[in-house]
């Protein structure tokens, strides 16, 4: 039992750590995070870089990010540089990324050095076949044409070159990567479209438009492949469990986990980011969806750049690639972190339509803290957007459908610091989730051609307050009559040392009420009671609620065999807690002193005791510099002793603050972390909830806008 538990456990690790790959509906803009990743990852080998390639991605990437890093680099840079583009031996690839490197650094290459390249990527270009080819000579001339003092620097057939690239495109919007090879590539498209933008830049006279218009086309229809940041991940389990089934439903900010006794199926939702996937089979070299989106959107930001009138592009299609490279978070990787912000820098002086992304400071509000709602609009590099005014038009509680507790609203704008503020929070707003629903209205409406705003947007915000909590009281009680033989009050905010005793025939009953800020009757995610014997062995139970009202009647009569007939003193201690909840706590009310029948020859033996108690509480303690998922599941790893019943619980909601460096989180992140506990959970024939975790970091895989735990639920059927 223990290794199949062991088996489920690792896969939740699994789901938990792939689920950090998930897409969310929070976007933030290019931050101060970005930068210090940037100066992590990009950390050269005695001061030069392995290829002039990867030299010019360091420099782009601080270019765009505004870190002045030339000058520790510039002197091997530009000797590399040099001794490239005055070699006759060296390739396409090096004498593009070359020129690429110059045009940032300026090196101080002579005309006669250019003069030489140019002729040598003139002859290239008149008897290349392949997109490559094509790609790199192109591509070179278009820089040094930009980097000399010639301004007659043009292909001699530039339309014949333009019609040769041309024939290599397919009827998907897709290229080929030369005329023998039949598989089309999306990646090949955006090397394609910035050959071709090069093209109609080094061209004397003008390109005959029904070619510009059938490329056009081919846009068109290679955004007709478009994807979606969504999709559905099913696995199947081999588990041999004695339970009939188990369901976890892992309510993500925007994804759904579904994880029962045979499969594991994860459903994300549209939160509009859009991207590109390479499709080709048998590459040289497989290009992922960052690098494959990247390619597109250079070359249609190239191509749009150096012709008239309108690509026909939605919006909302390029506002949704903006989203798919911000919801990457902070790569981890130097590649992917060049891919990420140049294909930003792209789209945020694109002629198509330039994003506008809306942000929150926080999306936890505390009631107790008169939090102000606070709302930001940048472009995607985290510049100040042009005049508009943000409306908030709903704010939509969990659950309900479209019932919103505020009328429409204009958020009052602060031009000092650049913010849009709420002047107060709705009354009717009490404690627990909602999703609040925005719009941006552009002042200018000519504007309205130039930038994309993506219509209403909608985001998650936790309020957290106060919980009161009322009427405490434990009582013994005679299990025939249900008569009270012992009454005590409790004070569930202060310290308790209640003294109690019962035998096996009589009943223990725990009562309390809880109510939110505004008075409305309130449901935590964990309401435990806990019974702990002297030994060590701990025994949970699951609190009912009717309304405000929170009650538990013990049995001892029904409990003797699941307390292994153990009898001595049990200390008694409440846990209450919800991420919602300022005042979650673990509180100790004393104990009982229970008198227990002898077992019978037969009877269960109590679990074993976990080695080193501590690894227990190791969520509490450790959040990682990987994922605290993988903690978190790992205490209950640790702790699981081989009993069906045991499965594990968080019981106390505390607010950390912690920094996670190798993450690259942007500062510091605040999450509602829950301590780790374990023991027998014996009344688990309802619904239960293990814990909510808004607000977690962003992780460094390419694929993980950020992973944001809102609820998790175990049905035992």
């Amino acid at each position: 039992m223990a290794r199949n538990i062991g088996r489920f456990l690792v896969l939740i690790a699994a789901a938990l750590i792939y689920s950090s790959a998930l897409a969310s509906s929070i976007f933030q803009p290019i931050s101060d995070s970005h930068r210090s990743a940037a100066l992590e990852l990009f950390n050269p080998l005695g001061g030069s870089f392995s290829s002039v390639e990867k030299t010019y991605e360091e420099l782009r990437t601080f270019e765009v990010l505004g870190i002045d890093k030339r000058s520790d680099i510039s002197t091997a840079a530009c000797q590399s540089v040099s001794e490239i583009l005055g070699s006759s031996s060296s390739t396409l690839k090096d004498l593009f990324y070359a020129l690429k490197v110059n045009g940032i650094l300026q090196c101080g290459i002579k005309e006669d050095v250019f003069e030489g390249v140019a002729s040598r990527l003139q002859s290239v270009v008149g008897g290349a076949s392949a997109l490559l080819d094509f790609y790199y000579s192109v591509g070179g001339l278009v820089l040094i044409k930009g980097q000399t003092s010639k301004d007659d620097l043009y292909l001699a057939d530039a339309e014949g070159v333009f019609r040769s690239i041309k024939a290599l495109s397919q009827s998907d919007g897709r290229w080929r990567y030369n005329s023998n090879n039949p598989e089309s590539s999306t990646f090949a498209a955006g090397l394609a479209l910035e050959a071709l933008a090069g093209i109609v830049s080094l061209s004397s006279s003008e390109i005959d438009q029904s070619l510009i218009s059938t490329t056009k086309n081919d846009i068109l229809k290679l955004f007709d492949s478009i994807e979606k940041y969504g999709m559905q991940l099913s696995l199947s389990l081999s588990l041999s469990l004695s339970l009939s089934q188990i369901i976890i439903f892992w309510n993500l900010n925007s994804v759904d986990f579904k994880l029962s006794r045979h499969s594991l199926q994860l459903f994300i939702v549209d939160d509009g980011a859009f991207y590109f996937d390479e499709k080709l089979v048998g590459a040289r070299e497989h290009q992922g969806a960052l690098s494959t989106t990247s390619s597109v959107v250079r070359g249609l930001t190239a191509f749009a750049a150096v012709t008239s009138g309108s690509l026909n592009l939605p919006s909302g299609k390029i506002l949704g690639l903006a989203k798919f490279f911000l919801g990457i978070g902070i790569p981890g990787d130097a590649k992917d972190l060049f891919n990420q912000v140049d294909s930003l820098a792209f789209l945020e002086s694109n002629t198509v339509s330039i994003p506008l992304i809306l942000s929150l400071p926080a999306t936890v509000l505390s009631l107790t803290k008169k939090d102000a709602l606070k709302v930001k609009v940048n472009t995607v590099l985290g510049s100040n957007a042009p005049p508009l005014m943000v409306n908030l038009l709903q704010v939509l509680r969990s659950g309900s459908k479209d019932t919103s507790l505020i009328e429409s609203q204009e958020l009052k704008f602060d031009p000092e610091n650049a913010v849009y503020t709420l002047d107060a929070m709705p009354k009717s707003v009490d404690v627990g989730k909602y999703t609040f629903v925005f719009e941006m209205v552009l002042h200018d409406s000519d504007h309205k051609n130039l930038y994309a705003t993506g219509g209403r947007i909608r985001i998650p915000i936790f309020v957290t307050g106060v919980i009161e909590v009322d009427s405490a009281e434990i009582a013994v009680l005679d299990s025939d009559l249900g008569s009270i033989e012992t009454k005590k009050k409790i004070d569930l905010a202060g310290e308790n040392t209640v003294s109690l005793s019962a035998n096996h025939l009589q009943k223990l009953r725990l009562s309390f009420q809880l109510s939110t800020p505004l008075g409305h009757a309130f449901k935590p995610h964990q309401a435990i009671l806990k019974l702990t014997h002297e030994t060590k062995v701990e025994h949970m139970f699951v609190m009912g609620s009717s309304g405000k009202q929170f009650e538990i009647i013990l049995d001892f009569l029904g409990q003797v065999e699941k307390f292994f007939y153990l009898s001595g003193r049990y200390n008694v201690q409440l846990a209450v807690g919800d991420a919602v909840m300022e005042n979650s706590f673990l509180k100790a009310i004393g104990h009982v002193d229970l008198d227990l029948p002898a077992p019978p020859e037969k009877a269960p033996q109590p679990p074993a005791q976990p080695l080193d108690p501590n690894l227990i509480y190791a969520f509490s303690y450790f959040l990682g510099s990987y994922t605290f998922a993988i903690s978190w599941v790992l205490s209950w790893a640790i702790a699981f002793r081989g009993e069906l019943e045991e499965l594990p619980f968080l019981i106390c909601s505390c607010r950390v603050r912690h920094p996670l460096p190798s993450w690259h989180c942007s500062g510091f992140v605040a999450l509602h972390a829950f301590l780790a506990e374990v023991g027998s959970i014996h009344n688990t024939e309802s619904t239960w909830f293990l814990g909510s975790f808004p607000d977690v970091c962003w992780t460094q895989n390419p694929f993980s806008p950020g992973l944001i735990i809102i609820q998790v639920e175990i049905s035992l059927t």
